[in-house]
């Protein structure tokens, strides 16, 4: 699996630079930054650059799972530990050894869990759950998160000791909206991985109102919202309705709209003359909701022509399961036009 960095701004080739010095040290690595800005990228680029590329790289995201499990996918339990342990299961730890484990979202990890961690980073062993022998590691610890540790740190929810053994490198991810002069060179490296990986092509009409209308915008998903935007665009979404709809975000996170805009001054008028209730919440919501239900209504049909109607081929393409799928193709009274008479068949 390759991993792209992709950009010019100074800020992204710090990172290359940090990354070069930093990826055979097996020193502790922090990444911060706002959601969707490629900090599993970083990683993964740490983990090929470094003398441990060979080994495994191992994710845990710890905002997902509950204590409980949290614990027992990092650390493992042995036969019988709780009910239904009918054997011993190795962690994640254990099998990182060697290699990388990628704490995801670490910010979000329980105060009653951080002092198990703690315990690993300073003495590379542990415990499974239910067992009574040290199990040693060797695993270079790279984590990530949204958070501001420090101020976690003074609210009593994140351990000031475990911050400074985490935090011995660290690599800030910028958001997109820093750094909006990389947006045209990500935006042909979706295009071109879309072509290449889906065989897709791009249908829509990439002009100078798209374009400015990208680099105004203030990207609250930074690059991940991007590339699903391209990927929208590319599976049939009007440019319009994309248009409406980052101008509704744009005004609900109260950005203003650069008047160098074609259709500012248009959408502007519009707006101001919608009366005090069409302003509300819930006139927002049933905007979203609606435009919504288009957007995917038109996506699901047009992945399922790219892949011929395979339901389960157009759901690697959506990257949603079969059974998402299945459902808003029901929900949405799509048929195949080629085949009235078919029913929902795998």
């Amino acid at each position: 699996m390759k991993n792209y960095l992709i950009g010019q701004h100074p800020r992204i080739e710090k990172i290359r630079e940090l990354v070069s010095l930093v990826s055979d040290s097996g020193l502790s690595v922090l990444l911060q930054g706002e959601t969707g800005t490629g900090k599993e990228i970083v990683a993964r680029l740490l983990h090929a650059s470094s003398p441990r590329r060979g080994k495994r790289f191992v994710k845990v995201n710890c905002a997902a799972l509950p204590l409980t499990l949290l614990e027992s996918e990092l650390f493992g339990y042995e036969r019988g530990a709780f009910t239904g342990a009918d054997r011993g299961k190795p962690g994640k730890f254990e099998l990182a050894s060697e290699g990388v484990i990628f704490l995801d979202e670490i910010g979000d990890m329980p105060l009653s869990l951080q002092s198990k961690l703690l315990h690993v980073l300073q003495s590379g062993e542990f415990t499974r759950l239910g067992g009574t022998e040290d199990v040693k590691v060797d695993a270079w610890v790279i984590s990530s998160t949204n958070h501001d540790l420090e101020a976690d740190i003074r609210e009593g929810l994140f351990r000031e000791d475990l911050y400074y053994r985490l935090n011995i490198i660290r690599i800030e991810t910028p958001p997109l909206r820093e750094r909006r002069s990389d947006i045209p060179l990500l935006i042909e490296h979706f295009i071109g991985k879309f072509e290449r990986d889906y065989g897709m092509e791009c249908h829509f009409k990439w002009d100078s109102t798209l374009e400015r209308l990208f680099m105004a915008y203030h990207w609250p998903g930074n690059v991940r919202e991007l590339h699903s935007s391209i990927l929208r665009l590319i599976l049939g979404l009007g440019p319009d309705l994309l248009v409406k709809e980052f101008l509704t975000n744009m005004r609900a996170d109260h950005k203003p709209i650069p008047p160098e805009l074609p259709f500012s001054r248009e959408r502007d008028a519009e707006h101001a003359q919608e009366s005090p209730e069409d302003n509300g919440l819930m006139p927002l919501k049933e905007l979203k909701a609606e435009a919504t239900r288009d957007i995917e209504r038109q996506a699901i049909s047009h992945a399922l022509n790219l892949a011929g109607w395979n339901k389960r081929e157009a759901a690697k393409l959506l990257q949603i399961s079969y059974k998402a799928l299945y459902y808003k193709i029901r929900d949405y009274g799509i048929r195949n036009p080629r085949d009235h008479q078919e029913g929902y068949s795998s």
